[in-house]
């Protein structure tokens, strides 16, 4: 699949892998991430996402470890302005992002468009664990 960008005076995102499930994204310049803060940091880049699929900013294994965390929140196929990745610092250490640095993984995925609805359908009932019996 292919997924244009479009142009915000960034980095594009790229794979180190040709098999890998996210794309790295990259800081446009620095930010310091206290513990704590919320930071929303510009990537540069827009995306074209088909419908059926939403984009996601992925935190990095690495980054994780040390309390550097992506938020998920979805970039819906609608949306063509510039991608933001929204990192939180859950970690003790103020962290320094530099221009250039890894900061996220791209990840494309499908997603179900559902039609809620309040029509008649059989109750389950609120039962959780066990309340089916042995």
């Amino acid at each position: 699949m292919k997924i244009q960008l479009i142009d915000f005076g960034g980095k594009s995102p790229e794979r180190a892998h040709a098999n890998d499930a996210g794309a790295d994204v990259f800081s446009p310049g620095y930010f310091t991430v206290v513990p704590g803060q919320v930071s929303k940091i510009p990537l540069g880049f827009g995306l074209r996402i088909p419908d059926g699929y939403a984009g996601y900013i992925f935190p990095r294994s690495g980054l994780s470890a040390k309390g550097i965390v992506c938020e998920l929140p979805p970039i819906d196929s609608g949306y063509t302005g510039e991608v933001h990745a929204i990192i939180s610092n859950v970690g003790r250490e103020k962290y320094e992002i530099k221009a250039g640095d890894k900061i996220g993984q791209l990840v494309i995925m499908p997603v179900l468009i559902p039609d809620f609805t309040f029509e008649e359908w059989k109750e389950r009932g609120t039962g959780a664990f066990g309340s089916t019996g042995r």
